[in-house]
């Protein structure tokens, strides 16, 4: 399911997919998590299209 530009990823129905990654910093007895979602979960809750739910009935 990937595209012709070779980096586009599809599902099987055709719709977008993707991929996360945490940044982790391993130290002695603890790992710390550098990433932050954050931005990406606010972009996914603004557009109704992505994801069905965070639709928000008022």
């Amino acid at each position: 399911y990937t595209e012709d530009d070779g980096w586009t990823v599809r599902t099987k129905d055709g719709k977008p997919s993707v991929h996360f990654e945490h940044d982790v910093c391993i130290r002695k007895n603890v790992a710390d998590i550098l990433s932050d979602y954050t931005p990406i979960e606010a972009a996914e809750k603004a557009n109704v299209n992505l994801f069905s739910e965070y639709v928000v009935v008022v």
